[in-house]
């Protein structure tokens, strides 16, 4: 019930929490943490998820179709909540209006979910100059340096070469033209890296990106995320 009031309120108490107090509905929150354990329940949890793309799937179940059909160049996608109803509330305020509140709240959420191997350095998603100074942040480095502090796992950086139009319009196929060659290295990269970002969506950025890690000397690229948008919804 508290999340579905802070939704129907448009997420702003998120703008009002202190610390000590839950983000979601302004109840004490558990030691430590952001939400309380009644809103923490409460949120979209990614319970049975492909273990390539993260895409839900049905309980025992370890691939969905795409990955089965035509796997991505990543190996595994983590990503422990949904991209529904508060958590998409949570990444759009950070994302959009670059509240440093909900991104620590989506990093503390990311490291309840970690991936079994966290490889041996992180990789945010890189964005053009010029959608960097649109935006004013790049929210995967964000979220990337964030998890770095805690788990201190080195971080390695590509370069976005493919100044292209924004993903967030595009059908599956069209966001995997968009990206063909749009990542480089300019170093080869250690073995095993593992891609950060905010949300994976279709997996295109992911595949871009591990496949341009792979031609340049990578062996295994993983991506965690913070949630999974299912496919076919919003």
């Amino acid at each position: 019930m508290a999340l579905k009031q802070w939704l129907q309120r448009g997420g702003h108490w998120i703008k009002q929490a202190m610390p000590g107090y839950c983000a979601f509905c302004l109840a004490p929150a558990l030691a430590g943490r952001g939400w309380c354990a009644t809103c923490l329940d409460e949120l979209p949890w990614n319970l049975h998820a492909c273990r390539q793309c993260g895409d839900p799937v049905s309980h025992g179940e370890s691939l969905c179709g795409y990955c089965l059909i035509d796997p991505p160049a990543f190996s595994t996608t983590q990503a422990g909540l949904l991209y529904q109803g508060a958590i998409k509330q949570l990444v759009h305020d950070f994302k959009f209006h670059a509240s440093p509140r909900a991104g620590m709240l989506l990093a503390e959420l990311m490291l309840l979910t970690p991936p079994d191997k966290l490889g041996d350095a992180f990789l945010p998603v890189p964005m053009t100059p010029m959608h960097a100074r649109f935006r004013g942040f790049n929210q995967s480095h964000w979220l990337a340096e964030r998890l770095n502090r805690q788990l201190g796992t080195p971080m390695v950086s590509a370069r976005r070469i493919k100044n292209a139009p924004s993903q967030r319009t595009l059908n599956r196929r069209q966001r995997a033209a968009n990206l063909t060659g749009a990542f480089v290295f300019e170093a080869p990269p250690p073995a095993h890296l593992l891609i950060i970002d905010d949300v994976v969506t279709t997996g295109s950025t992911g595949h871009a990106l591990a496949r341009a890690a792979l031609d340049a000397g990578a062996k295994r690229v993983d991506i965690w995320a913070a949630a999974r948008t299912p496919l076919g919804k919003d």
